[in-house]
């Protein structure tokens, strides 16, 4: 009994947590903060979802290895698109927190909490 938990526990820490739902996020840069909402849905490593916040509104694709991630939108907040990408791990099923890239012209850090 007790190694048949110990496996599942082990297996749950490798997989890392289910991601599907919708996040609140605090960003901080250099250049001011910001609160984006974005929806993921997680298939395997696979994830889609939506992007809502200061810069619009965009569709968002990336991955999920155990608890890392990375996901990326486009947006064209001044006409130009940018790449905006997001990089961090996950903290258990309700948080997560790590860096965001604003196409190399702007670096900043996130927090955020599922919903």
């Amino acid at each position: 009994m007790k190694r048949i938990l110990t496996f599942l526990i082990s297996a749950a820490v490798l997989l890392g947590a289910d991601v599907t739902g919708t996040w609140r996020f605090q960003v901080e840069t250099d250049m001011g903060s910001g609160t984006p909402t974005i929806t993921l849905k997680q298939d395997g490593d696979k994830l889609t979802g939506n992007y809502k916040g200061q810069l619009g509104e965009a569709p968002v694709t990336g991955k999920i290895e155990g608890s890392k991630l990375q996901f990326s939108f486009e947006v064209s907040p001044a006409g130009d698109k940018m790449a905006v990408t997001y990089s961090g791990v996950t903290k258990g099923e309700n948080k997560m927190s790590g860096t965001v890239d604003f196409a190399g012209q702007g670096k900043g850090t996130f927090t955020a909490t599922k919903e």
